[in-house]
């Protein structure tokens, strides 16, 4: 019998490892995507002649990739754009000449730098904080990262008493910023690590404790991607096809078709229809709905307005810079961080006193400022995720670049515009329109709360032969948990095809919890 055809929807990182895996299986798998290039969000955009990342920047988890191309017999070495890792991990500076502070990859010289920065007593505190996040990491690995979604009930079982322990003692369904307050006295330093939540598009107040974890995935490691994250995407497309899968760019489905209650095929914008056995389904979750008619119970419900995380606007940079030496990545505090949470999430407008990402894509270390006259930045303000309600006009968004400016011109930044054309502004109107059915939110449904961990939905779905892999399903946003995202769902897709019980539960092996790196269970 020929081998089963399978159609990934979707070339963002969930898709891409999807199809690479299942091809690598011997599949028939097509990959379709509606832009013209792979990556989803992680895509390049072209600013007065030069191409630079517009979405994620940071490369994290290398174990997710390494234990990835073993499994298809290849190597990041060998098949990823070179990897060159980061000793400045970022550059931060506060406004009101209240500091700068870099946090490196080695911990204890971080540890010093926070103890000159604040105080002895919080270099102790930091070296505290990071065991303590080693541990929470520790625990959740294998029951969450690497797990198909658990319910309540199957994650203590699979914490045990000592996982449990572990994050009991973070306090009961405390939020990151209470946990922080326990941590450090120093609010500068609460400031800085209470950002961890906007990395998955959150709130400190909002956001589980456990996501300190953040900070002992820093510490195993930042790299910087030659050619840019856009590289790593090329790159992955290309392995898909020399494994035998087939790449279609400028292909914008339009229907998955089912018969007798299971897929049975894709619908494409110009009408070809193309017959399949499965559907991995890279989007967010939430676009479903619009894809499939006449199967009720499907298709996750959109998020409101107030069930989604974070949007931003973002604006691509090419341009001279003064004053403050830069690292590839920058974070400016104001000093009333809470304010930036309530405007965005309450209020529902571009924050007054934002926070503001900067990366410097020409940069490492901060080891001086690269050739030439200009250079490529991409500067990241949090936003309300109501691009499908609101415009963000220009006046409105005009005020917030001058806000942003300001701020680093305080923290002692200056950034020299002299012509429109060095400049590439994106709204969350222009992330609706990028990403359907999001409201222009990057990070999927909301991760408020700690039920969070169990509102997103499994790569399975009610629908026999569909699969969800992406940033807005389990295990969560960022390029690392996407990744994952995609070998969950093509390893349930196997387990499925071997097995006549669809309920199996499917982990990822290997790390800390599991003893092999390649293989998949099905218990």
């Amino acid at each position: 019998m020929a081998e089963p055809r399978v159609i990934v929807v979707g070339a963002g990182i969930g898709g891409l490892v999807s199809a690479l895996l299942l091809a690598a299986r011997g599949l028939q798998v097509t990959l379709l995507e509606a832009a013209d290039g792979p990556g989803g969000k992680m895509r390049p955009v072209r600013v007065d002649g030069a191409w630079l990342d517009a979405g994620p920047t940071v490369f994290t988890m290398r174990w997710v990739f390494d234990e990835l191309l073993s499994e298809v017999g290849s190597s990041v070495d060998e098949a990823l754009p070179p990897l060159r890792p980061l000793g400045v991990l970022a550059r931060h500076a506060w406004a009101q000449d209240r500091g700068r502070l870099d946090l490196f990859a080695d911990r204890e010289r971080s540890a010093e730098a926070i103890a000159e920065f604040a105080t002895p007593a919080e270099g102790r505190a930091y070296r505290a904080f990071c065991e303590r996040a080693a541990r929470v990491y520790a625990q959740l690995e294998g029951p969450h990262i690497r797990s198909s979604r658990p319910g309540v009930w199957q994650m203590i079982r699979d914490l045990g008493p000592r996982g449990l322990a572990t994050l009991a003692a973070l306090g009961p369904m405390a939020n990151l910023a209470s946990a922080l307050r326990r941590e450090f006295r120093d609010e500068r330093l609460r400031q800085l690590f209470g950002r961890y939540a906007t990395y998955c598009g959150a709130s400190p107040w909002g956001a589980p404790a456990t996501l300190m974890l953040v900070a002992h995935v820093e510490q195993e490691g930042v790299w910087a991607v030659q050619g840019g994250m856009a590289a790593l995407a090329a790159s992955l497309a290309g392995l898909v096809q020399a494994r035998g899968g087939h790449v279609r760019y400028g292909a914008r489905v339009a229907g998955i078709e089912h018969r007798a209650g299971r897929v049975a095929g894709v619908r494409l914008a110009d009408g070809e229809t193309l017959a399949c056995e499965a559907v991995v389904f890279n989007g967010d979750a939430s676009a479903l709905q619009g894809l499939i008619a006449g199967a009720p119970g499907v298709a996750p419900e959109p998020a409101p307005p107030r069930g989604r995380t974070l949007s931003a606007v973002t604006w691509a940079l090419r341009v001279r810079t003064q004053g403050l030496a830069l690292a590839r990545h920058n974070v400016f505090f104001d000093s009333d961080y809470a304010s930036e949470f309530d405007d965005v999430f309450r209020a529902r407008r571009l924050p007054r006193r934002g926070t503001v990402y900067l990366c410097a894509q020409d940069r490492l270390d901060g080891d001086g400022a690269p050739g030439g006259d200009a250079e490529r930045l991409l500067m990241l303000v949090n936003a309300p995720p109501d691009g499908d309600s609101r415009t963000f006009d220009d006046p409105e968004t005009d005020a917030c670049q001058a806000r942003s400016l300001d701020l680093l011109r305080r923290c002692g930044l200056q950034l020299q515009i002299d012509h429109p054309s060095q400049v590439l502004r994106r709204t969350p109107a222009d992330f609706h329109r990028l990403f359907p059915a999001t409201g222009g939110a990057l990070y999927g449904p909301s991760t408020h709360g700690w039920m969070a961990l169990f509102r997103r939905s499994a790569a399975t779905t009610a629908l026999p032969g569909l699969y969800l892999a992406g940033g807005s399903v389990h295990p969560g946003p960022g390029v690392p948990m996407a990744a994952m995202s995609g070998r969950l769902a093509a390893a349930t897709l196997m387990a499925h095809l071997g097995s006549t019980r669809r309920s199996s539960r499917v982990l990822i092996a290997g790390g800390t919890s599991m003893p092999s790196a390649t293989t998949v269970a099905t218990p």
